[in-house]
């Protein structure tokens, strides 16, 4: 791994230990974002940040929060792994737009809209019918892009999808998942979408999680990278890169509130099939961060050039969350004092 890069895997829920934030560094990694939410509401999601706080306490050699982009070169120079707070859908926020505002202040920096389902603020791609982005979705939009969150829509349907980055004034994500021009799934975006994307000045994380591949587990290396060269003549070098989806170590029972969250009392195979209601076998050539340099070598052999590969394994991300997640502004106390003391005169 070519060491002047800014190498970011954007996307990861992994059962967090030394053992995996030293396989990060082994691997060549300068900051990953982590899910932090999936269905917790703003009371649990609060526990889930106060859970990393105590792993920053914990591992201070190995990792450090990163509030605003600045911190994932911060974080390249002292040796550690920056850690980017994301949530997977939006119940975070609840049915509150102010608390958008306030996941940003506190470190929440992308922010799914959906997560498979309807959610308040859009559809998810499960659904049979794709209604688009809500009246609230809408408000929430506008207001992630105020405070500088970033909208990400990997498991939001193709109408909400651009909806959302037709309506957005920033750029908008796709942090996990693959063209279903190579593999079907669900969850993988068309080529309207990439185009969508590509023209909004977004970027597109390519998934890892076998089941949004070709061949599933067999999918093999070459193929994976014949999709990453195809994909960057499509929409450009300059709107690609990883977001790897890796659960590492994690139970079944995690796998089942992803897909089940409050919402169902039996298992949602999603995909169409029960046959991957568990987790699936790991790609021979990716089982953790340790085989991301292996991956390079793929595309290097491919043909793409060194320039190329440091864009596609981190550049892309640097540069778009450093356009699009800003820290957010502090309220303007002294125009607001302005503006009452002027209604105070008679």
């Amino acid at each position: 791994m070519n060491q002047e890069w800014t190498v970011i895997d954007g996307l990861q829920y992994s059962a967090w230990s030394r053992e995996i934030f030293e396989q990060m560094r082994e691997g060549g990694l300068n900051a990953v974002h982590v899910t932090i939410a999936y269905h917790e509401n703003t009371r649990e999601t609060l526990t889930r940040l106060g859970e990393w706080n105590q792993r920053f306490e914990s591992y201070p050699d190995l990792i450090r929060p990163v509030y605003e982009p600045a911190d994932i070169a911060k974080a390249k120079a002292e040796g550690r792994i920056g850690i980017i707070f994301g949530a997977q859908n939006c119940s975070p926020i609840e049915d509150e737009i102010r608390l958008v505002e306030v996941m940003r202040r506190l470190g929440l920096m992308i922010m799914q809209l959906t997560y498979n389902n309807q959610s308040l603020l859009a559809c998810g791609c499960y659904e049979d019918e794709d209604s688009g982005l809500t009246r609230f979705g809408k408000q929430v939009v506008r207001e992630m892009n105020r405070v500088g969150m970033v909208i990400d829509m990997s498991h939001s349907a193709e109408r909400s999808t651009l909806e959302a980055i037709d309506y957005s004034e920033q750029p908008v994500i796709i942090s996990h998942a693959n063209p279903s021009h190579f593999h079907p799934a669900l969850r993988n975006k068309s080529d309207k979408v990439l185009d969508a994307v590509a023209a909004n000045e977004g970027l597109l994380g390519f998934s890892l999680y076998p089941f949004h591949l070709k061949d599933g587990p067999q999918c093999t290396l070459e193929q994976f990278t014949e999709m990453v060269a195809w994909t960057a003549d499509r929409m450009g070098v300059e709107r690609i890169g990883f977001g790897s989806d890796l659960c590492q170590a994690q139970p079944q029972s995690v796998l089942e509130w992803m897909r089940v969250g409050r919402w169902s009392k039996v298992m949602d195979y999603g995909e169409g099939s029960a046959d991957n209601a568990g987790w699936p076998d790991p790609l021979p050539w990716f089982c953790d961060n340790r085989d991301f340099p292996g991956i390079v070598a793929a595309l290097r052999e491919r043909g793409f050039s060194d320039d190329e590969l440091g864009l596609i394994m981190g550049g892309n991300w640097v540069d778009l969350l450093t356009r699009a997640a800003q820290p957010c502004p502090p309220p303007d106390m002294q125009g607001a004092a302005a503006a009452l003391g002027s209604a105070a005169e008679p």
